[in-house]
């Protein structure tokens, strides 16, 4: 018999460790190929680990609700075969439920490379991507970090230890904290990858006829990543009303023959997210992260658009280099997303590495809206209901009213990078892309 090692597979270029999360098979128990192993959850994705072998499992080298790196030998399976070697899992698109990451996660790999944390003492020490990249925010060097006790498992230096440290340092109090206790319960490990930044929040009382609903994990990551957005970005809104007539005469003349031909409906998210990269084009210091006190200028143009899934919850799959594409290649990429994020078979990279969201209101008949930042961006377009409303129109022979397609555009905007002049000519201009549509364009 041979021993056959199980490593934590890779699960996206940005994802560095991830948590286990239930244990389907015991060891003494029986494995089929393709079995689920495990259950495991990152920032970014929750999977099913299957197995590459048939087998037994023999031992399980990790508990539940530890906390474990990508390529990390995570169970050994004894099996018939000859050869007695560890085996990388490539995990099924279709077992993937997708959530936003916290924000910087994003930028792990590069982080690595310019140091994040300034690791330049050598230290041994792990520290989770999440405690590197609010150290890296905060200025804090890795010697300085080695120096703050933590709480987690064997001393690790959890999130809200460091959020604490930063807290009591701007607060005048002492920056240390007492000498480490021992490790923390599994309860405490959990809430280090699902509790939501520190704040303070008012008691909520509860009546005998309420109901108590438990948030589940990608709910509690939504809720972190928009609370961690507003503390990080000073959020500005602008508001430009746009005629879209043409927009909408062209496609009701187009949309028959575009879907007999492709096989695809053409909606108008298509529509919107050309006109997005081409404004993107025209100022492209609207495609920025902040890191720090630097400006990173994006050279790709990768637009993210937020959908709603079933279960309530949000997702936001990327097209990745959205200015090559022609429209038809953006509504199949549009529909193939949307088709894919509702019922979980999105890969990893597919919600990675936006630099620009477009969220659409609209579908739910809401005319204008506020959107939060996708962090690390430092935008987000929200295009409303189109509406049939009477409208002024310029004409030489004077001023009429006309019933006219109108649709509000509202772009919400990082304040420390993106001024109003440029917040509010970017939206200006992505509207008159859409006013000047070709009635005549073909496709």
């Amino acid at each position: 018999m041979a021993q056959y090692e199980l490593l934590l597979p890779k699960m996206g270029e940005s994802v560095a460790e991830a948590t286990i999360i239930k244990w389907v098979k015991q060891p003494g128990d029986m494995i089929e190929m393709d079995d689920t192993v495990l259950e495991i959850a990152t920032d970014k994705v929750d999977s099913e680990v299957p197995s590459p072998i048939a087998g037994k499992l023999i031992k399980q080298l990790f508990k539940e609700d530890e906390i474990v790196q990508v390529g990390t030998v995570i169970a050994i399976i004894e099996t018939d075969s000859d050869a007695a070697e560890h085996v990388a899992v490539t995990i099924p698109a279709a077992e993937q439920s997708i959530v936003e990451s916290i924000p910087g996660t994003e930028q792990l790999a590069s982080n690595d490379a310019r140091g994040a944390a300034k690791e330049d003492s050598g230290s041994d020490r792990f520290y989770s991507p999440l405690v590197k990249n609010i150290a890296a925010q905060e200025n804090i060097a890795i010697s300085e970090l080695d120096a703050i006790s933590g709480t987690g498992a064997d001393g690790r230096l959890t999130k809200d230890d460091l959020l604490n440290y930063i807290q009591n340092k701007k607060g005048g109090a002492p920056s240390i904290a007492p000498a480490p206790q021992a490790a923390k319960t599994e309860t405490s490990v959990k809430e280090e990858t699902v509790k939501p930044a520190s704040v303070s929040q008012p008691l909520t009382s509860v009546s005998g006829g309420d109901e108590i609903i438990e948030m589940d994990r990608m709910r509690k990551l939504i809720a972190e990543h928009m609370v961690m957005s507003k503390h990080t970005s000073a959020h500005v809104t602008s508001f430009v009303e746009a005629d879209v007539t043409n927009l909408v005469l062209w496609r009701d003349k187009v949309k028959g023959n575009f879907e007999k031909r492709e096989n695809e409906k053409i909606t108008f998210t298509p529509l919107f997210i050309e006109a997005v990269a081409k404004a993107i084009k025209d100022y492209p210091m609207i495609n920025v992260s902040v890191n720090g006190n630097q400006i990173i200028k994006k050279r790709d143009i990768n637009i993210g658009m937020a959908a709603a899934l079933p279960s309530g919850n949000l997702i936001v799959p990327v097209i990745k280099n959205a200015d090559q594409f022609n429209l038809v290649g953006l509504t199949k990429s549009v529909n193939d997303l949307a088709k894919r994020a509702r019922i979980s078979k999105l890969k990893p990279d597919e919600t990675q590495n936006g630099t620009f969201t477009l969220t659409n209101v609209g579908s739910f008949g809401n005319v204008m809206g506020t959107p939060i930042i996708n962090q690390p961006q430092v935008a987000i377009l929200a295009v409303g209901a189109i509406k049939k409303k009477p409208a002024v129109l310029e004409t030489e022979f004077g001023d009429v009213i006309a019933i006219r397609h109108m649709m509000f555009l509202s772009l919400s905007y990082d304040h420390r990078v993106v001024d109003g002049a440029l917040g509010g000519s970017f939206v200006r201009r992505v509207a008159d892309y859409l006013e000047n549509w070709d009635l005549n364009r073909e496709i």
